[in-house]
């Protein structure tokens, strides 16, 4: 569309509406995995509270309280590992990556604009620096120099 032209206001909008949906998409896939951490524990819990009946239920066979016992233990573990070692991590590593494309995403919409507007290649590239950090703007250069 820049090549085409377009009005430069609109390119941009047309990007950022990108860019806001990707970003809405992937905030609803981290709620979902975080809905997991919520509630695995919760449902852990009502394993726990089903073995604690059962358990309860057999009072008068003493060989049967230890399998009500083991099922209310093991479901509350089970709810414990699933929102601490699965849920709640993929939904930081979710944020973590959606974070970094909509990072790539803004370089992109920088780029693109000032390349429409007619900056100089050294503009451009300086505008693009701003979004790296000091050790990948330090990489970045010893990676030109090596180049040249």
């Amino acid at each position: 569309m820049a090549v085409d032209g377009t009005d430069p206001q609109l390119l941009e909008k047309i990007l950022e509406t990108d860019v806001e949906m990707i970003e809405g998409r992937h905030s609803d896939g981290a709620k979902l995995l975080g809905m997991g951490g919520t509630f695995a524990p919760a449902y852990g819990m009502i394993g726990t509270l089903i073995g604690l009946v059962n358990m309860l239920s057999s009072l008068d066979d003493p060989t049967q309280i230890g399998a009500g016992m083991a099922t209310a233990l093991i479901t509350t573990f089970y709810g414990a590992v699933l929102a601490n070692a699965v849920f709640i991590p993929l939904q930081g590593k979710l944020e973590i990556r959606s974070k970094e494309e909509l990072v790539i995403k803004g370089m992109i919409i920088e780029g693109i604009m000032a390349i429409q507007s007619g900056d100089s290649p050294r503009i451009v590239e300086e505008k693009l620096k701003s979004f790296l950090s000091p050790v990948e703007r330090a990489a970045a250069e010893a990676e030109k120099e090596k180049a040249a």
